[in-house]
C-alpha cells in the first residue's frame, strides 16, 4: 500500500492538507485571543455601565459584577478624567500590558503564540476602545489562565476539524487518483506485459484510449514504439527464412554449377573460333557464380568473408563487366565506355570487386532500360596519391527519391521498383571490407555517379 502511487499520494495529501491547516490555526487562534480580550473589555464597560447609573453600589454587588465580567478591576477614561470604576484585591503583580485598539497581525500572532506556550497563569492589564464610543479609554486587569485555556480547547477543536477535512479530503483524492491515474497507467503497464510475452503478435499492440492527454501522449509513443519493433521483428524473421531459403538454393546451385564447370573443360577443345573465344568467359562466368554461392553460405553463417587481396588489372574485371551486361535485354541501346588507363592496378580482392561493379553497372543498364532511352555507362579510375578511385556514371534519369533517402540500406534502398536493394547494400559492405568508401557522388536530371575509394597500403579512409 505505501510503496503503491496511490498510496504514496494519500500519504502526501494528508501531510500537505494538515501543514495547510497549521497555517490556518495560527492566524485563527490570534484572532480567538483578541476576540476573547476585546469581549472581556465589553463586558467589563457594561459593569461599569452599573456604577454609572448608581454611585452607591455595595461591596457583594461589585465584586459580583467583577466576577462575571472575569476581570479584578476596571478603569473607564471618560472626558480626559480616569476612573477606577470598579476594583478588587490584586493577587500579583501585572506582568505584561496589551493595547487591544489597533494590534498589527505580526502581534497578535506573535502574544496568541506566547500565551498559548506560557503555563504560569499571570496577571495582565489589557487596554482597549469602549463601544459605541462611551469613553476615549477602557482599561482592565485580569488572569491568564482562563484565556490560555479557552485558547487549547478552541485549537483543539480546530485540529480535529482539520485533521476530519484532511482525511475526508485525502480520500477523495485517493479514489481520484486511482480512477484518473493508476488505472490507465495499469492498463498500460498490462499492454507492455502482454506485449512483451508475444511481441510479434499485433494484436498485443495498445490502443490508445486514456483521455487525460499526458497518458494519451505516453499512449500513443508507446503505440508507435511497439508498431515499429513488431515490424523489425517481422522483417528480422523473414530475413532469416529467406537467409535459410538462400543458403539452401545456393548449395544446391553450387553443385550444379561444379558439374557445369566439368563441361565447360570440353568446350574449350572445340574447334570452332566463335566457341574458343567465348568459352573463356563462360568459364569466368561459371567460376564467379561457384564462388557467389560459397560466399553466399559463408554469409549465411556470418558476415562477409574478409577479402583476399591480390595485384590485377581492373580494366580486366571491368570488360568481363561490360562483355555480361552487353548480353542483357536491352543493352544494344546503350554505349559502355571505359576510360581506365591500361596500366593501372588495384591491390584488391577481384572476385569482390567484380561483384562491386556488377551491381553498380547493373543498376545504371536498369536505370537506363526502364526510362526506356538511349544511353551510356562509362566506368573510370584514376590512381591518387593515396587511394584508387573508381567512378560508375550513366546519364539516366537518376535515383528515386526512397533511393536517395534509403541509400545503402538492404530491402528500402532498391533503385527500380521491384528492387531489394540488396546490391547497393552488399556493394558499400565489399567496399568498406576493403577500408574503402562507397558514396553516391552526384544524383538529378543529367545521370548518376557513384564513387568507390580503395586505399592503398593497410590503412583506410
Amino acid at each position: 500500500m505505501l510503496n503503491s502511487l496511490s498510496g504514496r499520494f494519500l500519504i502526501l495529501t494528508t501531510v500537505f492538507v494538515m501543514l495547510a491547516e497549521v497555517l490556518i490555526f495560527v492566524p485563527s487562534i490570534a484572532r480567538f485571543r483578541e476576540d476573547f480580550l476585546l469581549s472581556r473589555l465589553e463586558r467589563a464597560q457594561i459593569a461599569s455601565l452599573a456604577l454609572l447609573a448608581d454611585d452607591m453600589l455595595s461591596e457583594e454587588l461589585e465584586s459580583e459584577l467583577l466576577t462575571n465580567a472575569g476581570v479584578y478591576n476596571v478603569v473607564l477614561r471618560r472626558d480626559e478624567v480616569r476612573q477606577l470604576m470598579l476594583a478588587s484585591p490584586i493577587p500579583s503583580p501585572i506582568a505584561a500590558t496589551f493595547d487591544m485598539r489597533a494590534p498589527g497581525p505580526t502581534t497578535l500572532i506573535a502574544d496568541a503564540m506566547a500565551r498559548l506556550f506560557e503555563p504560569e497563569n499571570q496577571v495582565i492589564r489589557v487596554i482597549g476602545a469602549p463601544v459605541r464610543e462611551a469613553g476615549l479609554l477602557i482599561e482592565i486587569t485580569m488572569e491568564t489562565m482562563p484565556l490560555r485555556n479557552a485558547m487549547i480547547d478552541y485549537g483543539l477543536r480546530i485540529l480535529a476539524l482539520s485533521a476530519v477535512i484532511s482525511v475526508f479530503t485525502a480520500v477523495l483524492l485517493f479514489i481520484a487518483v486511482r480512477l484518473l491515474l493508476v488505472r490507465p497507467i495499469k492498463g498500460v503497464v498490462g499492454y507492455m506485459q502482454r506485449y512483451a510475452t508475444a511481441p510479434e503478435d499485433a494484436r498485443g499492440i495498445i490502443q490508445p484510449t486514456a483521455s487525460v492527454r499526458e497518458l494519451r501522449e505516453a499512449e500513443e509513443a508507446l503505440q508507435k514504439l511497439q508498431t515499429e519493433l513488431t515490424q523489425a521483428l517481422k522483417q528480422r524473421e523473414r530475413l532469416a527464412q529467406l537467409g535459410s531459403a538462400v543458403a539452401k538454393v545456393s548449395h544446391d546451385l553450387r553443385n550444379i554449377l561444379t558439374s557445369a564447370q566439368l563441361f565447360t573443360d570440353r568446350i574449350e577443345s572445340s574447334e570452332d573460333p566463335l566457341v574458343r573465344r567465348m568459352a573463356p568467359k563462360l568459364v569466368g562466368s561459371i567460376t564467379r557464380a561457384v564462388s557467389l554461392c560459397e560466399s553466399t553460405l559463408a554469409f549465411g553463417r556470418a558476415e562477409e568473408p574478409a577479402p583476399t587481396l591480390t595485384v590485377f588489372a581492373l580494366s580486366q574485371i571491368v570488360d568481363d563487366v561490360f562483355a555480361s551486361e552487353r548480353l542483357a535485354e536491352g543493352a544494344n541501346r546503350i554505349d559502355f565506355v571505359e576510360d581506365i588507363p591500361p596500366a593501372l592496378s588495384l591491390r584488391a580482392d577481384p572476385e569482390q570487386m567484380f561483384r562491386v561493379l556488377t551491381n553498380l553497372v547493373r543498376n545504371a543498364r536498369q536505370a537506363l532500360t526502364t526510362s526506356g532511352q538511349a544511353g551510356t555507362i562509362t566506368v573510370r579510375a584514376r590512381e591518387m596519391d593515396d587511394h584508387w578511385c573508381i567512378e560508375i556514371s550513366d546519364d539516366g534519369p537518376g535515383l528515386p527519391t526512397k533511393a536517395r533517402d534509403n541509400l545503402f540500406t538492404p530491402f528500402q534502398g532498391g533503385t527500380r521498383k521491384g528492387g531489394s536493394g540488396l546490391g547497393l547494400a552488399i556493394s558499400a559492405e565489399l567496399v568498406r571490407g576493403h577500408g574503402g568508401v562507397l558514396l553516391l557522388k552526384t544524383d538529378g536530371g543529367d545521370g548518376t555517379t557513384f564513387e568507390i575509394r580503395l586505399p592503398k597500403g593497410d590503412g583506410t579512409l
